[in-house]
């Protein structure tokens, strides 16, 4: 209690880091045309450039503040209790987790990778959105969730049937780009064969329940028929 991870002392910044943020507003003042992204390029370029002897400078730098962080690092932990240092480690273990989430993300877009297929609800919820009557998204989407849940089976099929093309298309897509992945030697990329045979024998499964679902109906009706 009363610590959090904001009071942990900042990292420093590397050598680079430090050159840009002491030349970007000379470079934009220069550049005031070009994009964040070509800014940064620029300064990447210069960097690169830079005679060692000024690198030297920067780098002592982050000496110093490393040195200063070893310190502010001990006297920070040395005020925490045992609890709170796990629950700290704890916070920190998860926000890691998510950074590196993001990245992951990040270079699985960059390569291309297929978007998941769509539920049936989920293309629902496209086609409706927007006309959709509500005073905030949340509130549409707990209205159309409530749409969805009374549409009879026979107003589904046409989105059901959808979500059962978009997954033929995620699978073929899929395979494809696996296959690119495998020649790029990004082979940690590709789903184990045991996930694949996992996945369609809960798809085999869950097709073999709604078969006997329609077939016990089926039969209910035919006894009642036939009294």
């Amino acid at each position: 209690r009363g610590i959090s991870s904001n009071q942990r002392p900042k990292r420093p910044l590397t050598a680079y880091l430090r050159f840009v943020i002491d030349n970007r507003p000379a470079f934009r003042e220069k550049n005031p045309e070009v994009s964040n992204l070509e800014l940064i390029k620029k300064l990447a370029g210069a960097w690169k450039e830079l005679p060692a002897s000024q690198k030297q400078v920067y780098e002592e730098a982050r000496k110093t503040d490393w040195r200063r962080y070893g310190e502010q690092m001990a006297a920070y932990k040395a005020q925490l209790t045992p609890a709170q240092a796990a629950a700290l480690k704890e916070e920190r273990r998860k926000q890691l987790a998510k950074r590196r989430s993001i990245r992951a993300k990040r270079e699985l877009n960059l390569l291309g990778k297929p978007k998941r297929a769509r539920s049936g609800f989920n293309i629902f919820l496209s086609e409706n959105f927007q006309e959709s009557e509500g005073i905030s998204p949340v509130a549409k989407l707990k209205k159309l969730f409530d749409t969805w849940q009374k549409l009879s089976t026979s107003q589904k099929q046409p989105y059901l049937q959808l979500a059962e093309d978009d997954k033929v298309r995620y699978e073929n897509e899929m395979k494809s780009w696996e296959a690119k992945m495998i020649e790029l030697g990004r082979e940690d990329l590709v789903r184990s064969k045991k996930q694949r045979l996992k996945k369609k024998s809960a798809e085999t499964a869950k097709q073999a329940k709604t078969a006997k679902a329609s077939s016990g109906g089926n039969k209910a009706k035919l006894k009642k028929s036939e009294e």
